[in-house]
């Protein structure tokens, strides 16, 4: 059964940094793409990044060269490194992947169809 647990969020002020970290289970990360998506109040979710199984990342323009993508197949881990946090990054975010492997990671953040699992989320704040 694939298990995905988010741990990381928080309050932070604007400017600060936040890591998000990805828990996997129930399949080997090796050969999966796996990414996040964010949810702020009002608004639909949105893919923010995503890594594939070769190494390929996407990044969501508004969180380009500010967030930072990776993943630890040997920990089945996968993290959101994030600096330079704006009051606009305020949302759930979930970590994702999908049932089929070496997917596209523009499919996968940006593409029409939703990733088939996701995890509870957790709530990032930016906020003074």
């Amino acid at each position: 059964q694939v298990q995905l647990v988010e741990s990381g969020g928080g309050l932070v002020q604007p400017g600060g940094s936040l890591r998000l970290s990805c828990a996997a289970s129930g399949f080997t990360l090796d050969d999966f793409a796996i990414g996040w998506f964010r949810q702020a109040p009002g608004k639909e979710r949105e893919g923010v990044s995503c890594i594939s199984s070769r190494g390929a990342m996407y990044y969501a323009p508004s969180v380009n060269g500010r967030f930072t993508i990776d993943r630890d197949n040997a920990k089945n881990m996968v993290y959101l490194q994030m600096n330079n946090l704006k009051p606009e990054d305020t949302a759930v975010y979930y970590c994702v992947t999908n049932s089929f492997m070496h997917g596209s990671v523009q499919a996968m953040c940006a593409g029409n169809r939703r990733p088939d699992y996701w995890g509870q989320g957790t709530q990032v704040t930016v906020s003074s």
